[in-house]
């Protein structure tokens, strides 16, 4: 995550690109600065990997907004990598669209005890990618969104940043309608076949900024009273490496108790 990184993208959300809105003319950067990478010869198996799992979830994606309006979409968003690789995926993507607004339905469903960096991170970083985030704190995810839907009618569909190896991910396709007493709507998982080495090359390739807890060892961001840095990454007393050191998918969740 350089400074060079933060200054590109605070360039483009800044800039008006042939009259657009700033919304617009970040999709653009984006969309140019993967389309850049894809068309990479890459010398690592691993970054070809990323190639190929970046235009699965650019297709998933297309596929949603052909399924539905732009209104009908949300994004849920907490400031963690995995949104945070759909995110960019999603802004890219909207490149063309006829219609963009100003900013773009999402929401935030705060954590209990919530660190003070990843609040700050969704702040900074949801005004940089033009979210008009909605924050709800209740006792279940299946709250919130319940909480979201009955102010939100309008949607129909909410992009999830979940993948294979998190709890509840194995069984998950790319679209998937809850089920089970939850709120109806269509859930959107375009990064769900993503392994966790994958999303930071991803990262860190394009330079995209990154909540800092991640550099300080943390791998799977949930809340103060339940996270921790993960012991696999452990170089001493109170240090530890940066979160995309980790390798195995099945060591990402060894910092939660839940």
């Amino acid at each position: 995550m350089t400074e060079a990184a933060q200054v590109s993208l605070a360039n483009g959300v800044a800039a008006s690109v042939n009259g657009y809105t700033p919304l617009r003319a970040l999709c653009i950067l984006l969309r140019s600065r993967i389309e850049a990478f894809l068309q990479e010869d890459l010398a690592t198996q691993k970054l070809r990997n990323v190639q190929a799992q970046t235009r699965i979830a650019l297709d998933v994606i297309i596929e949603a907004l052909n399924r539905y309006s732009l209104p009908a979409l949300s994004l849920s968003y907490n400031g963690g990598k995995d949104c945070l690789v759909l995110l960019i995926v999603y802004l890219a993507a909207l490149a063309d669209h006829s219609d963009l607004p100003s900013s773009l339905e999402s929401i935030y469903i705060v954590p209990p005890h919530p660190f003070p960096e990843v609040n700050t991170f969704v702040a900074s970083s949801s005004i940089t990618y033009h979210l008009s985030l909605t924050h709800f704190s209740r006792e279940s995810m299946k709250a919130a969104f319940a909480d979201y839907l009955a102010v939100k009618p309008e949607v129909k569909a909410i992009f999830v940043g979940t993948r294979r190896t998190d709890p509840h991910g194995g069984k998950l396709t790319h679209f998937d309608p809850t089920d089970g007493g939850w709120p109806p709507f269509m859930r959107i998982h375009p990064v769900i076949d993503w392994h966790y080495t994958e999303i930071w090359e991803f990262l860190r390739h394009l330079e995209i900024p990154y909540c800092e807890l991640y550099d300080m060892g943390y791998t799977s961001l949930g809340g103060t009273t339940d996270t921790s840095p993960n012991p696999a990454l452990r170089i001493g007393e109170d240090t530890y490496k940066p979160a995309y050191e980790l390798v195995e998918d099945d060591e990402e969740r060894l910092g939660r108790d839940r």
